[in-house]
Formats: C-alpha cells, structure tokens, sequence
C-alpha cells in the first residue's frame, strides 16, 4: 500500500468568496484563520501527516497572497505546486489545469480549500483508491458526501449503497462535502485552460453507474460567511 500514498492531491483556492466579504476583499478564503491556524492549513497539514505530500494548490483572486503564503519557511520541504489561473476557471477547468503539473497513474484527490473538516479521513485516501482500482469498470469518482446544512437543504445528490445519484425531490438528499477522488478520464472532454464546472460532468458520469461514493461521519463546516467563520472560531467544541 505505501506506493498508493503518492496519489497527487489538490487544494482548490481560487474562489472569490463573495459571500464572506469584507473579509476577502484583502484575504483569500482559504487564508482566513480558524483557530489560530489558516483554513487551507488544516488540509495540508492533515495530507501532509498522511503521507500525501504530491499537493497542488490553484489561486486567482488575491493569488499573490497564497503564494506568499505557501514561500513561508515551514513549506519549503514539502512538494508543493502553484497553479494560477488568471481568472477563476471553476472547479472542473482549474482541476484540469492543475492536472498538468500532477504525476497522475489514474486517481487524484481534491478538496476544496474553504471547508472546515479537522477529521477528514485522509488516511483511507490510499485504501479507497486501491479498491477503485480492483473494480472491473473503473469509476470516475468516488464523492465524500456530508448531512445537508441549513444553508444548503436541498441538497445535490443520493446515495444508494454506494453509489452516487443525481438528486431527487425526496428527503434522502445529501450535501457533497468537496471532497472526491477523480479518474482523470472525467476531465478529458475539457480543454486546458477552459472554465468548467464539476457538476455536468459527475452528473454524465452518474447516469452511468460511475460515481461512488460514502457519508462523511465528521465535523464538516462550509466556512461560507463571516457569521460561520465566527460560530467556528468562538465554539470550543469544533
């Protein structure tokens, strides 16, 4: 298994962030401090302690503050990779993008940079892709999906054993956390530099049985406005 540990893995941070303005105005999202500590650290630290240390990180608005903040001394002895995109190429066009700079065999893991998720279970990354790996029709992707928030209650897809569906107007709707492994074959009908969302794809992917996917049993926060910033950093239980 610990040739499985070098899966690439991203950490999307080019969003603008317009719903927790002002505080993005002069601070990328994911720069913003959840106990103590920068949003987007939370996931690198945790990848990093997992052996997962083939990370690219995309920026756009306000990118020179991520690279500013990715040269601090305590980066340098990790393999870290910028990819900037000049405008925000949503999630499927700068995963594309970022797709170049990866040493990618099939899978890569991502997850968004703005997501407060302190026990993600990075350390089954490595088993999870094994055992996409083994199947005789490779998914496509393999989604984390988390209990829908009050901001979010409709939901965006179903799980049914294992398998990722589209969502319905039932009760059974669930959040997908942005978090997923991905073939790279979902992402070939996107031309490099392109914008692109991830939505249309998993959902092609999903009409035909391609996505798996598990409920996240943890702590998970969409850290998307000031007051959820300020809940996270003024509750001692997170």
């Amino acid at each position: 298994m610990g040739q499985l540990q070098t899966i690439p893995c991203m950490v999307l941070a080019a969003g603008r962030g317009e719903r927790m303005r002002p505080l993005t105005d002069h601070t990328p999202k994911p720069l913003l401090q959840v106990k103590g500590r920068a949003l987007i650290d939370w996931h690198i630290d945790a990848l990093v302690a997992n052996h997962l240390t083939d990370i690219v990180v995309n920026h756009a608005w306000l990118g020179e503050k991520i690279i500013e903040h990715f040269h601090q001394d305590k980066f340098k002895a990790l393999n870290i990779q910028l990819s900037a995109e000049n405008n925000a190429l949503e999630t499927a066009g700068g995963l594309r993008q970022a797709m170049a700079l990866m040493k990618i065999d099939d899978y890569f893991f991502a997850i968004n940079g703005d997501v407060y998720c302190p026990n993600f279970p990075f350390e089954r990354i490595a088993e999870i892709t094994h055992q996409l790996r083994q199947k005789e029709r490779l998914p496509l992707a393999y989604l984390f999906l988390t209990k829908n928030p009050s901001h979010h209650p409709e939901g965006d897809f179903q799980l049914n054993d294992n398998l990722v569906h589209d969502k319905t107007d039932s009760s059974d709707n669930l959040t997908f956390s942005g978090a997923g492994l991905y073939h790279q074959d979902l992402f070939k009908s996107i031309k490099m530099g392109a914008v692109a969302k991830l939505a249309p794809l998993l959902r092609a992917a999903m009409s035909e049985n391609l996505v798996l996917g598990e409920m996240l049993d943890v702590l998970w926060v969409d850290v998307g406005t000031p007051e959820r910033l300020a809940e996270l950093n003024s509750n001692d239980n997170t």
